[in-house]
């Protein structure tokens, strides 16, 4: 398959918001692109969602869990995380890569998009995606009278949606 996917222009997105889609009450973090008003929404389980709302709002931990842990085994291997790109939706799953540089060694890994946003915010890694995935996903917003895609959650509601989870809902994501 190779690098031709990547071959497109990419462009430089943020994390604007995490929201939830009040229809299937799923997380989505929503990246939009920083010299621009196009958005790409990636729907997310909720510990990811958590793990990004955290870092966020600074919350920090006694002990590092998973995002954290992988921040410190970069840093303990010596290594850079350079850049994150979404890079591809197949059957509606988002793919995405890390970039890690140590020495002169690049070293790409795949990763899902959530787990990598997670990281990138850790390690203050900027955050890339296509030009094909934003036109997809304009192509669906901004029409007058359509649904305008989930509701931005304020740090409160975030929390006690977060807190009000039920385990079992963990169940209904997959992986």
């Amino acid at each position: 398959m190779g690098d031709g996917h990547l071959t497109a222009n990419v462009i430089q997105v943020r994390v604007a918001h995490l929201g939830l889609d009040r229809t299937t009450n799923t997380p989505v973090v929503i990246l939009q692109e920083q010299e621009g008003e196009r958005v790409l929404p990636i729907w997310i389980g909720p510990a990811e969602a958590s793990a990004i709302a955290m870092e966020l709002a600074g919350v920090k931990f006694a002990r590092p869990l998973t995002h954290d842990l992988l921040k410190q085994v970069i840093l303990g291997l010596g290594a850079d995380l350079r850049k994150v790109i979404i890079t591809q939706v197949k059957d509606n799953t988002y793919y995405a890569e890390l970039h890690i540089y140590r020495g002169d060694a690049v070293i790409q890994v795949d990763a899902r998009p959530s787990d990598s946003i997670a990281v990138a915010l850790r390690l203050k890694a900027p955050i890339f995606t296509t030009e094909n995935l934003l036109a997809l996903t304009s192509v669906e917003t901004g029409e007058p009278g359509a649904e305008t895609g989930p509701t931005p959650l304020g740090p409160d509601e975030l929390k006690s949606y977060l807190q009000n989870l039920d385990p079992e809902d963990f169940g209904k994501f997959t992986p």
